[in-house]
């Protein structure tokens, strides 16, 4: 008996240990530096305007693509800030059995797909637009930079092709 209650409240020391641990995992992350999206697009802004060398003629364009990648940025921040929400309700309702798990039906993930797509298109679409009046502005040998400082950058960091220069030469 005494072994049975005391599996008992170990596994219940481990429940509630590892609820906080997702709350406290999730505070770190927020309070790290450079951990959201808003203050690494300054980072990131500072190393392209440096790299390309903006002069005070581009100084328009620049404001303009420097103004749109901090929107995105803060978009970007508001989507994760709304998935931790989600993923924290969705971990307090499964403690208290109060959710119910089920998997989508395939016109639910392909509906979800669809949405994904579409959201991707519109960013790229926004981007372009942003980074071409900049682009159209810089000399030629700033283009040779922007070509490799304004490529697409993923979650490794790297543009296209994960650093391949995709047959293409850039020397």
């Amino acid at each position: 008996m005494n072994r049975l209650l005391g599996v008992t409240l170990f596994s219940a020391a481990i429940a509630i240990s590892a609820g906080s641990a997702v709350a406290q995992n999730q505070n770190e992350h927020q309070q790290r530096p450079f951990s959201q999206p808003t203050e690494q697009v300054e980072a990131r802004l500072a190393y392209i305007r440096t790299a390309l060398k903006i002069t005070d003629t581009q100084q328009p364009q620049w404001n303009a693509f420097a103004d749109s990648m901090r929107q995105r940025a803060k978009a970007h921040e508001e989507k994760m800030r709304e998935w931790r929400e989600k993923m924290m309700q969705t971990h307090n309702e499964m403690a208290q059995n109060k959710h119910e798990h089920r998997h989508p039906s395939v016109i639910e993930r392909m509906e979800r797909m669809q949405k994904m797509h579409a959201d991707a298109v519109a960013q790229i679409n926004d981007q372009l637009a942003a980074v071409k009046p900049l682009y159209e502005s810089l000399s030629a040998e700033q283009k040779k930079v922007a070509d490799l400082v304004l490529a697409p950058q993923h979650h490794h960091g790297r543009g296209f092709g994960d650093g391949h220069s995709g047959g293409h030469d850039r020397s």
